[in-house]
């Protein structure tokens, strides 16, 4: 257990993702951020403990807002490495429809503690996948969470719309609306956590406009108004989609968000790529939130988010790494990264700043998940921190220190504090046997690929 009060002291530099002064390091008390000091100041009272963080640049926990963590069992397969998102999806699902309780939860696990180790603390799971037998999803990437000390915003994804009714899946992996709305009531009783330091939280997610009907739509919708969670799904990724749905709703994809009852402050959306100016200023008077998902998005050409113009008009934008078959890493510095060079070809150098970026990554985050406790250091936050050293050879010679994790490319944390408690130490996650763990992913990852 951590001491009562720590100090992590003077570090190298800061981002608190506010612009508050904390130079001197911060003051942690049962898990929460107590003090913040300027340099050369000292804790107002005494410390149990402290740790010298002059080695350190000290961020916010990353918060990661769109995965599919089961995905990392079909990374990088020959089949569909240079097919764009409709093909890639119909020639992965009849793979992932034979996924077993086990991969599951080794790929769950797998996810999670690379994510750890890039410095994220808080992840949101978009897992839609049910196959016979798999009807516990939820419940094992639970598990997973515990394990792994982790924050998580897991959402009972859904497609009831397979092949034979015109959608893109299997028909073995789509189930009834029944059976999607039970499922969602039970999970959001057992494990929906409300509140300050919330570990477990529960979201409703229908996959997206050619996966499921609009009655689980505006069922779901409905759902999240009445128990007061948030609701999540893809939409606006491709072109193909923007014509799916003229085809089948007549009508485009912002407008069928609003037909559902899906355009309000409770959604966030994967990707929204493709909106024009209209539909992004209706997007961002309504409170929407979008989830950029850059090195997916560049790895299945799908296009560029408007950040920027969404944020003008209201939107929230944080950033997710999206599934780890279409990314292929589950790494939310190196995503960190790739926003910060894509969205420079849109807007250019001077409006696309680090600090900028690591905000999306950490209190927009934060944000879209609807939670006011994580994402930035301040009192009264948690206190899940990401400590990175900048002592690697593609470090030596910068300067600015926040600028050099982006631009020289971190991509491991040497230290992980969530909620007071010390997640990573020296690079390593606490009481995780990662050789092993590749070793049986590895072996399920090939069993799957074979059926």
């Amino acid at each position: 257990m951590s001491a009562t009060r720590i100090w992590i002291k003077n570090p190298l530099a800061i981002f608190t993702a506010n612009q508050q002064d904390a130079a001197g390091g911060l003051v942690i008390e049962n898990g929460v951020i107590v003090e913040l000091l300027g340099a050369g100041q000292a804790p107002a009272t005494p410390v149990d403990s402290s740790f010298d963080a002059r080695e350190h640049v000290v961020l916010p926990g990353l918060v990661n807002t769109h995965h599919h963590f089961y995905q990392t069992l079909t990374r990088a397969w020959g089949p569909v490495v240079n097919e764009p998102l409709f093909d890639w999806l119909l020639t992965l699902y009849p793979v992932w429809a034979r996924l077993t309780p086990r991969q599951l939860a080794l790929a769950s696990k797998v996810a999670l503690a690379e994510l750890l180790l890039s410095g994220c603390t808080t992840a949101a799971d978009h897992h839609y996948l049910f196959p016979a037998g798999l009807d516990e999803a939820i419940d094992i990437q639970v598990e997973a969470v515990r394990e792994l000390g982790m924050r998580a915003m897991l959402t009972r994804g859904s497609m009831n719309l397979g092949k034979h009714d015109g959608g893109l899946p299997c028909q073995s992996v789509v189930q009834t609306a029944e059976v999607i709305l039970a499922d969602s009531e039970r999970l959001i009783d057992r494990y929906h956590e409300r509140g300050d330091g919330a570990q477990i939280q529960i979201a409703l997610a229908p996959c997206s406009p050619f996966s499921v009907t609009t009655d689980i739509m505006r069922a779901s919708a409905e759902m999240a108004e009445k128990r007061d969670v948030r609701l999540h799904t893809h939409l606006a990724e491709t072109l193909d989609e923007q014509e799916f749905c003229a085809q089948r709703f007549g009508m485009r994809t912002v407008d069928y968000l609003q037909s559902v009852g899906w355009l309000g402050p409770r959604t966030w959306l994967a990707h929204g790529i493709h909106f024009n100016q209209v539909e992004i200023h209706r997007l961002g008077a309504a409170g929407v939130g979008i989830c950029h998902c850059p090195s997916s998005n560049m790895r299945l050409a799908s296009g560029i988010c408007h950040t920027l113009e969404l944020e003008a008009k209201g939107a929230t934008i944080g950033l997710g790494v999206d599934g780890s078959a279409s990314n292929d890493a589950s790494n939310m510095m190196l995503e960190a990264r790739q926003a910060l060079f894509i969205q420079r070809l849109r807007y250019g150098a001077q409006a696309i700043t680090p600090e900028k970026v690591l905000g999306w990554a950490t209190r927009g985050s934060a944000r879209l998940l609807g939670r006011s406790d994580i994402g930035e250091l301040a009192i009264g936050k948690q206190a899940d921190l990401a400590l990175f050293k900048l002592d690697e050879l593609r470090f030596s010679g910068s300067h600015d220190p926040i600028a050099a994790l982006l631009l020289c490319g971190a991509d491991r944390a040497d230290r992980v504090m969530i909620g007071g408690e010390w997640r990573v130490i020296d690079g390593q996650i606490e009481g995780l046997d990662i050789a092993g763990l590749i070793a049986d992913h590895s072996q399920a990852a090939r069993r799957l690929i074979a059926g």
